[in-house]
């Protein structure tokens, strides 16, 4: 998967992968360094979208506060484990919008024939789309929440075993969040449709705020095998409070080779069939 993300050719040798990595670090960081400037160049407007974020975190941490105080417990979790499953979403979803917010500008590069300029390129076309820049915004909310994560997790006592299975699992729900943006690309590829889809997929994941045991089959059901939303945002805090089963397990990490995999197929196939704009 690496090879097919990276380059059509992989030539056997440390130096060239190191060479290639480098390569595509440097290209990552030349274009995130575009980006903050771009976004500090309106400071107000960076203000503002700031204290949104924060004000729509600190106001659904609160409801579900207040909610899990009145009552004994929600789907049979206390307190803290229901803040901390919101807080483990947050995580997943705040890193993965760092990362992959280029897929959010990918249809204008679409409709304008940019995206021409893009594949002349010696760097990967997957790369420079899924990967070219970095938001500026969800990287300076991350350090707040990274301590929420460690204080609240801390109250929870997990093992080293739970703690390990738990970074694991995060890596994996990226793995996952990067096959549904791939998918995305691809789709708006083939059709140049891609910003009600990444909506939509951003509905799908907003469910998993708190954990899908909240959820009655057959929606549960859904949002874990068919939708694996809840393998990405739900199962990693249930692994971290020693709660899981097994092949719930077993399948997080085949769910993300699977749909990986699949979505790389996908774009390749798109782009075998792109037509540029100006033909």
């Amino acid at each position: 998967m690496t090879r097919a993300l990276f380059t059509n050719h992989y030539p056997e040798g440390t130096s060239f992968a190191y060479s290639l990595i480098t390569k595509y670090l440097n290209v990552w960081w030349v274009s995130s360094r575009a980006a903050f400037s771009t976004a500090l160049s309106n400071r107000a407007g960076v203000v503002l979208f700031l204290a949104g974020k924060i004000f729509r975190f600190l106001f659904f941490f609160l409801f579900l506060f207040i909610l899990s105080q009145r009552t004994q417990a929600l789907a049979g979790y206390t307190t803290t484990q229901v803040i901390f499953f919101f807080l483990t979403f947050n995580l997943v979803d705040v890193v993965s919008q760092m990362l992959f917010r280029e897929v959010y500008w990918f249809r204008a590069q679409i409709v304008t024939g940019s995206f021409d300029l893009v594949l002349s390129r010696p760097v990967s076309p997957l790369f420079r789309s899924l990967l070219g820049r970095i938001d500026i915004l969800d990287l300076l909310t991350l350090p707040p929440l990274l301590i929420l994560v460690v204080v609240v997790g801390v109250n929870l006592h997990p093992s080293s075993l739970s703690l390990v299975a738990y970074l694991a699992l995060l890596g994996n729900a990226l793995l996952i969040a990067a096959a549904f943006h791939i998918a995305v690309l691809a789709l708006g590829v083939v059709t140049t449709a891609i910003d009600h889809t990444i909506m939509i997929y951003r509905d799908l994941t907003a469910m998993a705020r708190v954990p899908i045991d909240f959820y009655k089959e057959p929606i549960r059901g859904l949002l874990t095998f068919a939708i694996p939303v809840g393998i990405m945002m739900t199962t990693p805090a249930k692994v971290f409070m020693g709660i899981f089963e097994w092949p719930v397990l077993l399948y997080a990490f085949l769910i993300s080779v699977a749909g990986l995999w699949a979505s790389l197929r996908f774009w390749y196939w798109a782009l075998k069939n792109y037509s540029s704009a100006s033909s």
